[in-house]
């Protein structure tokens, strides 16, 4: 039996006893029922009860049922109210849906009927109700505020996707791998007219060139070798949405070519096809290469070039807005607490000093990576600095080392003494402290590394020193 808790809630809204006890008997294995004799009462048991489904009487004593309809839906917009009816009414019941009601039912009732009814009524509003979830996600996950950055690059980049998104206009977005180009593209779909159409990516540099005529533009039966049937093409899914074209200086001047011609004329042939198709696509394309350059290397078509090049947007590199990292590392940890179901609290200052100083490669999509594992394997509330890799923490510190030369805070001779003891105590870490084994890593015999490491007075920890 189903807990009453969970069980979905009716309310019956009829002047007839009879009316009103039958479908209690009926509904009640299955859903809470609770019964109201005028408009009155009705409306003084919604305040308590708030029911799924309101089965509502065409007739009765105090109000008219359709006025009780349009009262109900001016304050329950969303409240399904399915009508009940005698079949000399059934012109009134279909006047009542036109005012809102889901649908309506016949005295006497058909019982496999009125279930199907109810059960379709509240699928309908649960389905309903999921897509409504699902957009609040999307818009969780590509909205504005999703893209974390309160430098001046970034506030710039903001002003011009919102111009651009409820435009026509073809944008090109340039920036080195992890800047998060795909990311502003989804921004820009998803706040534009076309967002409720689809949002098709594809990498130009992941399709081999033999495949990538055919990945864009479909092909027909037999049009080459495997081509067992239709296949459509990224252009015809996209239809009425945006197309998102990645890494777009990759393809070879041939396609290149048959992009330029879909922009000019909004249409485009399949691969071994004759009829012309047309759609409706907003492009947006993006690419980590100089294409100007790729223009005068004869690389890149200029006439596609400028097409695509309506908006341009640069994406900095995270090392040219180190100002945002603290704001992206709390954004990830958020984030990455969530799915792992931690409680990490932030990063340690020395941490935090290591992670401003690094010089990320990998930009954005590094630094999330980078908290994602952390946040996975530790155990700590703060991030420390010993749980950063090797990578940051030595980068950090020679980045370090050159700013304090070049203000004048230490010497030259300094800073290259303290440059060659980092290298020394890294290589016997990843050694485990076997000297033998982190000299054949630094390339020089045992006994120089053990000259250096007494010269720079590094220490063989207690627990280790039988094994060198």
């Amino acid at each position: 039996m189903v807990d009453k808790e969970f069980m979905k809630s009716i309310l019956v809204v009829d002047d007839e006893v009879g009316a009103r006890e039958s479908l209690k008997m009926i509904l009640k294995k299955d859903y809470q029922v609770f019964l109201a004799k005028n408009a009155e009462e009705a409306f003084r048991q919604m305040e308590t009860c708030h029911p799924d489904v309101i089965l509502l009487d065409l007739i009765l004593p105090d109000m008219d049922g359709l006025r009780v309809l349009e009262k109900l839906k001016q304050t329950f917009p969303d409240q399904i109210v399915i009508m009940i009816t005698a079949t000399k009414t059934i012109k009134t019941a279909v006047e009542a849906m036109k005012l809102g009601a889901y649908d309506y039912i016949t005295k006497p009732f058909d019982v496999d009927e009125l279930r199907l009814i109810i059960h379709r009524a509240l699928s309908t509003r649960a389905l309903k109700e999921e897509n409504q979830r699902l957009w609040m996600e999307v818009d969780r996950s590509f909205g504005f505020d999703n893209i974390i950055g309160k430098s001046k690059e970034m506030k710039e980049i903001f002003k011009v996707v919102k111009q651009v998104a409820d435009t026509r206009s073809t944008v090109l977005i340039m920036g080195e791998s992890g800047t998060g180009k795909e990311l502003i593209s989804r921004a820009i779909h998803y706040h534009s007219p076309r967002k409720n159409h689809p949002f098709v990516t594809i990498n130009c540099a992941a399709i081999p060139e033999t495949l990538i005529e055919s990945e864009l533009f479909g092909h027909e039966k037999g049009a080459f070798t495997n081509a067992i049937e239709k296949k459509l093409g990224r252009f015809e899914m996209a239809h009425l949405g945006t197309l998102f074209l990645d890494e777009i200086g990759e393809l070879s001047l041939m396609t290149q070519a048959k992009i330029l011609r879909f922009l000019e004329e909004k249409e485009f042939n399949r691969v071994g096809g004759s009829r012309t198709i047309k759609v409706d696509v907003r492009l947006i394309t993006a690419t980590n290469k100089d294409l100007p350059q790729l223009v005068k290397q004869g690389q890149f078509r200029e006439d596609l070039y400028y097409r695509i090049n309506v908006v341009p947007i640069i994406l900095p590199p995270l090392r040219e807005r180190r100002e945002d990292i603290p704001l992206l590392i709390n954004h990830f940890i958020r984030k990455f607490n969530e799915e792992n179901k931690k409680e990490v609290k932030g990063v340690s200052q020395e941490a935090l000093e290591l992670l401003l100083k690094y010089e990320w490669p990998g930009n954005v999509r590094e630094l999330e990576n980078l908290i994602e594992r952390i946040i996975a394997l530790t155990q700590n509330e703060i991030i420390e600095a010993n749980e950063l890799p090797l990578p940051v923490v030595n980068q950090s510190k020679t980045n370090g080392l050159k700013e304090s030369v070049l203000s004048g805070q230490i010497s030259f001779s300094k800073a290259e003494e303290e440059f060659e003891k980092e290298i020394i105590l890294d290589a016997l870490r990843r050694a485990n402290f076997i000297q033998s084994h982190a000299a054949e890593i630094l390339g020089i015999s045992r006994r120089i590394l053990k000259y250096k490491m007494d010269k720079l007075g590094i220490q063989q920890p207690e627990r280790t020193k039988s094994f060198s």
